[in-house]
């Protein structure tokens, strides 16, 4: 992980200082006490992804407010914060996201694929089990079937494209949706949540309707998918919407049993540790997708993300820290759209120190798509480099670009051979 205050070097005074190669804006902030908000207006700074070696940089904030004396005594005299505990090393997973329908489509295949060919990214997300709770592959689960949960198949040449990626050394992920599941819920209303104001099943606000996490039936059955996907030959089966729902009449959801934050996490753990003795055999990863609060919040949100009580269960968390989604900020940058890499570095940042004794991977996920809280911003390659750059610094195992619309900006990726 990059050091975050070694002996600063500095120009012909000690109000400027010398870029170093690994030099991040923030960690020059960081180390002369000042702020990234303050540099990049003394500097005309109006990317702080793009400062190059070499450059000169004009201090600003605290310590350019003091003589210059002052300033320099101040700086040397700061004591370096205490190293880190070392982060286990993982192989860097690089990933692209396919979407249920996309996988069907030749032409999404063809971009991907060609992303896969000549630039850095050596892995790939694919819905397995969509966010309308079809699957994408034939499955012999019986329940599958009876439930209409095979009425739309992307992958009926799945054995030929799996074949494709282990040819050429492509890391395959499975994602899974697991307790957003419409059909299951609308089959199955005794697995649903129920709604206390109608009486009937609970929907969101896409009027889907939810299953009920408490429910080792609705465990199995995806656990069950999750099984078929390892023997299909995916490297890691990823859950996501592992979580009680939030959007919607939250308040008129009722679950089979009661719901507080003891009850909520108890379930995501009892369900994860099924899955992982169904898995283990198989030699699959583990891996849950979570909010990207999580990284900051200690508490499950209301939902039974907690990051330690998951990082022992996992081999992987991938919390989603677009920075679209932190719409509250994070302290001292509360529009956070605007610092791609800060709000990405200090987010994994935290959650690694947090999970770091764990040996559990944080591989987050990036944002390649368009703002959508803030001020509906395209994300240029500049800013999804960013992202990277930052996941990089901050110690994570790689990353993985979400895209909805399976358009991602090559400009971001680097060459295969570089």
């Amino acid at each position: 992980m990059l050091a975050l205050l070694a002996t600063p070097v500095f120009a012909d005074s000690p109000l400027e200082y010398i870029v170093q190669p690994g030099d991040t804006l923030w960690a020059i902030a960081e180390s002369n006490g000042t702020t990234v908000e303050r540099l990049s207006r003394a500097n005309q700074i109006y990317d702080t992804s793009l400062i190059r070696v070499g450059q000169r940089l004009a201090l600003s904030g605290d310590l350019a407010d003091l003589p210059v004396s002052a300033a320099a005594e101040t700086t040397f005299l700061t004591p370096a914060p205490k190293p880190k505990p070392p982060r286990v090393q993982h192989r860097p997973v690089r990933g692209l996201y396919m979407t249920f329908f996309s996988i069907a489509s030749q032409d999404f295949r063809s971009h991907i694929f060609e992303m896969i060919e000549n630039t850095e990214v050596n892995a790939v997300v694919i819905d397995v089990k969509g966010d309308r709770g079809y699957i994408a592959f034939p499955s012999q689960i019986p329940l599958a079937g009876a439930i209409g949960a095979q009425d739309y198949i992307t992958m009926r040449d799945i054995d030929d494209l799996m074949a494709y990626f282990k040819s050429r050394g492509v890391y395959t992920i499975a994602r899974i949706v697991t307790f957003k599941d419409d059909p299951l819920a609308s089959a199955r209303p005794d697995l649903a949540v129920r709604n206390s104001r109608t009486g009937g099943l609970w929907v969101d606000s896409e009027n889907l309707a939810w299953t009920d996490p408490f429910q080792p039936e609705v465990w199995d059955y995806n656990i069950a998918i999750a099984r078929e996907a390892a023997l299909k030959g995916f490297d890691e089966v990823q859950f996501d919407y592992i979580r009680f729902p939030t959007d919607g009449d939250v308040g008129g959801a009722v679950f089979s049993q009661p719901s507080n934050q003891e009850t909520r996490q108890f379930a995501l753990q009892a369900f994860l540790t099924r899955a992982r003795q169904a898995l283990q055999p198989l030699g699959v990863k583990l891996a849950v997708d979570t909010f990207g609060y999580t990284t900051w919040r200690d508490d499950d949100m209301g939902i039974g993300q907690q990051l330690e009580s998951l990082a022992a269960l996992v081999d992987v968390i991938s919390p989603m820290v677009y920075p679209s989604t932190f719409a509250d900020g994070i302290p001292g940058y509360s529009y956070a759209v605007a610092y791609p890499y800060e709000i990405v570095f200090h987010s994994l940042d935290k959650a690694l120190d947090r999970v770091w004794d764990s040996g559990v991977e944080i591989r987050p996920w990036l944002q390649d798509f368009p703002d959508y809280a803030f001020d509906r911003r395209p994300y240029t390659a500049s800013d999804v480099r960013a992202q990277i750059r930052a996941s990089y610094d901050a110690g994570a195992s790689g990353w993985m670009l979400w895209d909805p619309r399976v358009r991602y900006t090559r400009g971001a990726l680097a060459s295969a051979d570089e």
